[in-house]
């Protein structure tokens, strides 16, 4: 069988496209399924690019990303997030998503276990899959707010463990991994000689208190170690598909050169000369983000009040509200009714299979303030009216 026969192309996006299909034959759909920031991106972010453009910046670029870029995200990567990296331990990459792609073809051999978060958003775990590695999940209970524990990692690990995989503020729960948590998975990894690979794509959507640490941070010369970040969510740039990682391992860079060269020989040139811009965005437009952000999830949190069929977990980072099903409600079929009244959503066999995971479904505040103020009262109708 060939591998990518055993890859899902991912239920959410199943879903939207269902949902996109019914907006376009003139249904009224909330987005709430879809992790998409409404916001538009900087105008210097645009001007930027307008003057790459201009200056015909247009040709071929270094394999790795071009030097501009890399040494703004060495000074970003040392700055705010406190990671001893140089240029040279950067790769730029398609996206998030592809940098996950190529990291896992750089550290897994067939049959390696990467221990991984239930719930989780798929692809994370799809990349692993396609690298050759089965994926061993740790079920985040809602006892513990949905926070990935040392203890259940350790729990799970084999002398086939080659990879623990940690996302934090995560998606789909919106739970942060306190920093005592990050140092005990930190030790766990070094302890084992595991790898350690930290998707921080939500590193700045952050609200109500919430923090973000980079694990990297804590153990500032593991060379085993991954960080992984995305220009989708902290700058709106979902569409211009930018992503990076940073590790200090050598073989693992010489790898990684090698996968990003014969997958895509150099990312947009354009859209890296915006990505310097974005680095420089003002605080104040991620914060007034943040505030939007912050104002459309206690949105949610005011129409889901008083019913008896969604139980939220009220998240401090990312822009999901993740929400436990009263048991003895079947999950697909609330999720079915709710697209059918045009309410988008994710349930929650989406994101895993642990028990939990899949008797919650998620719901995103990414779209604008506005669709979710009109989609909180035909929210609250809905789950007044569905028949237990």
């Amino acid at each position: 069988m060939n591998r990518l026969d055993q890859i899902s192309l991912g239920k959410i996006v199943v879903i939207r496209e269902k949902l996109i299909k019914a907006q376009r034959e003139g249904t009224k759909i909330y987005r709430f399924e879809s992790g998409d920031p409404s916001f538009d991106i900087h105008p210097n972010v645009k001007i930027a690019m307008e003057k790459a453009l201009s200056e015909n910046k247009t040709h071929y670029i270094p394999n790795n990303g071009i030097p501009e870029l890399r040494s703004a995200l060495a000074k970003k990567l040392q700055n705010q997030n406190k990671l001893k990296i140089e240029d040279k331990h950067i790769s730029v990459t398609n996206g998030a998503m592809h940098a996950l792609y190529v990291l896992y073809q750089c550290i897994i051999e067939e049959g390696d276990e990467v221990i991984v978060p239930d719930p989780m958003w798929t692809e994370a775990v799809e990349n692993a899959r396609l690298a050759g590695a089965k994926t061993i999940g740790v079920e985040l209970k809602p006892e513990y707010n949905y926070v990935y524990r040392a203890s259940d990692i350790e729990a799970k690990i084999t002398a086939k463990t080659k990879v623990i995989f940690l996302n934090s503020p995560q998606n789909p729960t919106g739970a942060i991994i306190p920093k005592e948590e990050l140092q005990k998975i930190a030790d766990l990894a070094v302890k084992n000689n595991l790898w350690l690979v930290s998707d921080e794509a939500y590193e700045h959507v952050l609200f109500a208190g919430g923090v973000h640490i980079s694990i990297g941070s804590l153990i500032p010369d593991y060379k085993k170690m991954v960080s992984v970040y995305s220009f989708s969510k902290s700058y709106a740039m979902s569409g211009l598909r930018l992503g990076y990682f940073a590790c200090t391992d050598e073989l693992f860079n010489d790898r990684a050169g090698k996968i990003l060269r014969c997958t895509v020989n150099g990312i947009n040139s354009v859209t890296q000369w915006g990505a310097i811009a974005a680095l420089n965005t003002p605080e104040e437009w991620t914060k007034n983000m943040n505030e939007q952000y912050l104002k459309r999830r206690d949105l949610f949190l005011e129409a889901l009040a008083g019913n008896g069929i969604l139980t939220p977990y009220i998240p401090q980072g990312a822009f999901y509200l993740w929400c436990k099903v009263k048991d003895g409600i079947n999950v697909a079929e609330l999720s079915e009714a709710m697209a059918q009244a045009g309410i988008g959503n994710a349930p929650g066999d989406c994101f895993g299979e642990a028990k939990s995971t899949t008797q919650s479904i998620r719901l995103a505040f990414s779209c604008s303030t506005e669709m979710i103020i009109e989609g909180a009262e035909p929210l609250r109708a809905f789950l007044k009216n569905y028949e237990q």
